[in-house]
């Protein structure tokens, strides 16, 4: 029975992916902060679908952690999710430091510590998948949200390359980049619908492209018209738009 590890599992769409995997036979190891707090939740699914699922105590931003971490997993996963993820504010993150550096750290810095360890056992054994769940903001810095968005922008060509050096070893990679997810946090905020998944529909989508070797996946497919609607206005125009 193969395992996943959903690194960041206590958020919606962590949860919905863990549901889908364990009702299609995977095995799971859940990690993330205070993970004791999903042992109902994982007691119910692992009855419900008869399956093995550990929970373990990881830190993104313990970047020393990370190899200990993951050499002390009994077995090793076939698949890795990483669904962390932090929203700064932008106007706070711009004249506070520890707020810039937190989503930095969160969204990109220890993404890479992690990613790096798995890479290098999976390209070892050459089997195995890896995805990421980055965002359409980092498809161009803009105003409202750059400083989330920049950090978002290194993970997904992080993944890219990442894409590029592991696909000769058979392993695959793919980069989610969801959109608006409606989430228990954000669920009176008025989102456009055409542009907004719930998390079942999220890890519907993002189960798929990965059982399918997708290499990259909006999860709602405006996104990839719109984003490259907005990548291909020129910077002298673009700089002085409020997008």
């Amino acid at each position: 029975m193969k395992y996943v590890l959903i690194l960041g599992a206590k958020s919606d769409i962590a949860k919905s992916l863990a549901q889908i995997y364990a009702k299609n036979g995977y095995s799971l190891y859940l990690a993330g902060r205070q993970i004791a707090k999903l042992e109902p939740f994982a007691n119910k699914l692992k009855s419900k679908n008869n399956i093995n699922i550990k929970l373990k105590e990881f830190d993104i931003t313990k970047f020393n952690s990370h190899k200990s971490f993951y050499d002390s997993l009994d077995e090793k996963p076939f698949g890795v999710i990483l669904v962390v993820g932090y929203y700064p504010e932008q106007k706070k993150a711009e004249t506070d430091w520890e707020t810039s550096l937190k989503s930095i750290n969160v969204n990109y810095v220890g993404p890479v510590s992690i990613l790096n360890v798995i890479a290098n056992e999976m390209e070892k054994e050459q089997k195995g998948f890896i995805v990421g769940v980055s965002s359409v903001s980092g498809d161009r810095g803009r105003q409202k949200n750059y400083i989330y968005g920049s950090s978002k922008s290194g993970l997904s060509e992080f993944l890219s390359g990442l894409r590029n050096r592991l696909c000769k070893k058979r392993v695959h990679v793919l980069t989610v980049k969801p959109g608006y997810i409606k989430t228990v946090k954000n669920k009176n905020l008025n989102l456009p619908k055409k542009l907004t998944s719930d998390p079942t529909e999220a890890a519907s989508n993002i189960f798929y492209a990965q059982q399918n070797r997708k290499d990259i996946l909006y999860v709602k497919w405006p996104w990839r018209l719109i984003m490259f609607v907005i990548r291909s206005i020129p910077e002298f125009i673009f700089k002085r738009t409020n997008i």
